[in-house]
């Protein structure tokens, strides 16, 4: 790690997002009429190291992607952000798919078909070796769980911090929390989970437009606001969090909060995931105005 460069490695999704723009989403058994529509490279693990690697960190992506028309451009979204895409591997099949209804609001709804994603089943030596070499480890639940322990596990024995962020939330075994230094959780997923976080050292709580909240190991609390934007379309805004944070995780818990929701409100005021994704220099400057 350089002072401003964490390694991170990312184990996580990978997806094409196919975006549907509509003045209100449909109710069950309803047909609306959409305005506009488009396909945008995403999944959580994707978005979340693109936006590291856009607020500083050094990334490497380890995931799957299929032998289908999707593949090149998933490929090539990672190489164009400065993500290390050597660990993302060709299985054969679709690649995963994500379809998002964002309505006029702003809000959305998403249906997510793993595809590839569910063939990452184990974690290679070399795909070890790039964990135990990072400072931080970024994982999400959009890949098999089992992959996601054994990894936890490696940075764990490593000393490679373990950021998770348990989305979508699932039943988990117990032995993951062991690993796992700082869970990111939305405020719906930290009622979800319950107890099950009173194990991790670091909890940080997104709020969405009202910031997040962080609770330490020794009890202690803090509470970062979040900024006011002109929402367009908040599909990325968690994921953007996320990596932002991880990029931060370093600086400290209150800076990285910070650094996170600045991220986070500037991801959504552009359509799309990862093309909504803001770089340090944005960051930077609405975080100047955000702290001043």
């Amino acid at each position: 790690m350089t002072a401003d460069a964490p390694a991170i490695a990312v184990l996580g999704s990978i997806n094409m997002d196919l975006v549907t723009t509509t003045r209100r989403r449909p109710a069950p058994g309803e047909t609306v009429l959409g305005s506009g529509f488009t396909m945008v490279p995403g999944g959580k693990g994707s978005n979340q190291a693109i936006a590291a690697r856009r607020a500083g960190g050094a990334v490497s992506f380890l995931g799957s992607v299929g032998s289908d028309v999707f593949a090149g451009d998933l490929r090539r979204v990672l190489t164009a952000a400065g993500v290390g895409a050597d660990r993302l591997r060709t299985v054969p099949g679709a690649s995963g798919i994500a379809a998002i209804v964002v309505d006029g609001t702003g809000e959305n709804s998403i249906i997510v078909v793993g595809g590839a994603n569910a063939a990452l089943t184990e974690l290679t030596s070399d795909d070890l070796a790039v964990i135990a070499a990072a400072d931080v480890l970024l994982c999400q639940l959009e890949i098999p769980v089992p992959t996601v322990v054994a990894a936890a596990r490696h940075a764990r024995a490593n000393g490679t911090v373990v950021i998770l962020n348990p989305s979508p939330v699932q039943r988990l075994p117990s032995q993951l929390w062991d690993y796992v230094d700082v869970a990111v959780v939305n405020s719906g997923e930290a009622v979800d989970l319950g107890g099950a976080l009173d194990a991790v050292e670091h909890l940080v709580v997104t709020r969405g437009a009202a910031g997040a909240t962080y609770r330490g190991p020794d009890g202690a609390e803090l509470s970062v606001p979040g900024v006011p934007v002109d929402v367009v379309d908040t599909t990325g805004a968690g994921d953007t969090f996320t990596g932002a944070l991880a990029a931060a995780w370093h600086r400290g818990p209150r800076t990285a909060l910070q650094w996170a929701c600045a991220a986070g409100a500037l991801a959504t005021t552009r359509l799309g995931a990862s093309s909504a994704i803001p770089d340090r220099e944005l960051i930077e400057a609405l975080l100047g105005e955000y702290t001043a």
